[in-house]
């Protein structure tokens, strides 16, 4: 059975090809040459260049040793660290306290003797 590749999502695409471009502007800051860059990464010059224009089938290792390469490794320790959303569905999952139960009815106020 041949493996179906689903369609990458436009903005999906867009966020790797801007992480693609700051990866070539550090490269370039640094001074560093595509080729020399390519074999630190360990990678041909073909897949760096893929790489670098956010090409969606790289794999995210050797965005990994990208970034290291560059020094920018620390930098993907902060991806997903907060997941606001997660702890708000996890706090709703857990016990609420129970509302006090009135033991006793309010009594109702049928004073006749009030005039209007």
């Amino acid at each position: 059975m041949a493996k179906t590749t689903l369609p990458t999502f436009p903005s999906v695409l867009r966020q790797l090809s801007a992480l693609g471009e700051r990866l070539r502007l550090a490269r370039l800051r640094r001074r560093i040459t595509a080729e020399l860059f390519a074999e630190r990464m360990g990678v041909s010059r073909e897949t760096l260049r893929r790489l670098e224009h956010g090409a969606p089938n790289i794999a995210i290792g050797t965005y990994m040793r990208a970034l290291r390469v560059l020094g920018l490794d620390g930098d993907i320790e902060g991806l997903a660290r907060d997941d606001e959303l997660g702890r708000k569905l996890q706090d709703l999952a857990l016990p609420q306290p129970h509302e006090r139960k009135r033991t006793t009815k309010p009594k109702a106020n049928h004073d006749s003797s009030e005039s209007t």
